[in-house]
């Protein structure tokens, strides 16, 4: 009777020792979840390549892309995955929707020509006039491009649409003002060149150059000097965020 109170007494002391030994039960790990993102605006393997989604991504988590089809898929911890998504939301968005007025004028030196009456009373002529030797203004072109922030647009110019101009504007949203950074490009087409058997249109770059203007200011984007220097090619650009 006493050895089998004695075996009894040890097993509940061995049972007594496993319990405190195993200590509190271990939480389980959050499981990982997918989560598929369709773009509205912003290209997917832009986003991807920046890096900057990784920067909630843990060690175990992907995030991949597929361009063509606009898509992002991301792969992680719930919290993860909320966090890359809503860094999405702020990404994907409509661009910034730009209106340019173009004007293209021609300065002269000499003396006999006469000035154009629709630029006399314009105040950027006015301070051309007192930084340029050139002593009479004509305008020989005017035109308009709606272009959205980051995409390049163009337009044909000239009196023989010999002219063209390219822009490709960044909008940069400040506290106090708005602001459009500008790559512009003029080029004039010629004749058509022959070389190797192949027939290509000659093109010269007038004006090129990187600007950066409020919206809705005008300005001198640059001067190509014509016939020596008697005349030059002023492009002045005027831009407006309207979206």
């Amino acid at each position: 009777m006493k050895k089998s109170i004695g075996i009894a007494a040890f097993i509940t002391m061995a049972l007594f020792l496993v319990l405190v030994n195993a200590g509190p039960a271990q939480e389980a790990s959050p499981k990982m979840v997918q989560e598929i993102v369709k773009l509205k605006y912003t290209k997917s393997n832009e986003l991807v390549s920046g890096g900057i989604l990784y920067t909630f991504l843990s060690p175990q988590g992907r995030i991949n892309s597929k361009p063509e089809a606009g898509l992002i898929t991301i792969s992680d911890y719930p919290e993860n995955v909320k966090k890359i998504l809503a860094l999405i939301r702020q990404l994907d968005v409509k661009p910034a929707d730009i209106q340019f007025t173009i004007q293209l004028v021609l300065g002269s030196a000499a003396s006999e020509e006469k000035a154009d009456e629709s630029l006399k009373d314009d105040p950027v002529i006015k301070e051309l006039k007192t930084l340029l030797s050139y002593k009479s203004f004509s305008l020989l072109d005017t035109s308009f491009i709606r272009a959205l922030d980051g995409e390049v647009s163009e337009v044909t110019m000239g009196k023989e649409a010999e002219l063209r101009l390219e822009l490709r504007p960044k909008f940069i949203k400040e506290e106090k003002e708005d602001l459009i950074q500008v790559e512009a490009r003029l080029t004039r087409t010629g004749g058509i060149i022959q070389s190797g058997g192949n027939a290509r249109r000659e093109s010269t770059v007038l004006l090129g150059g990187n600007f950066t203007m409020k919206s809705g200011e005008k300005t001198v984007v640059g001067v190509s000097k014509m016939d020596g220097g008697e005349r030059g090619l002023i492009l002045i650009i005027s831009g407006k965020v309207t979206g």
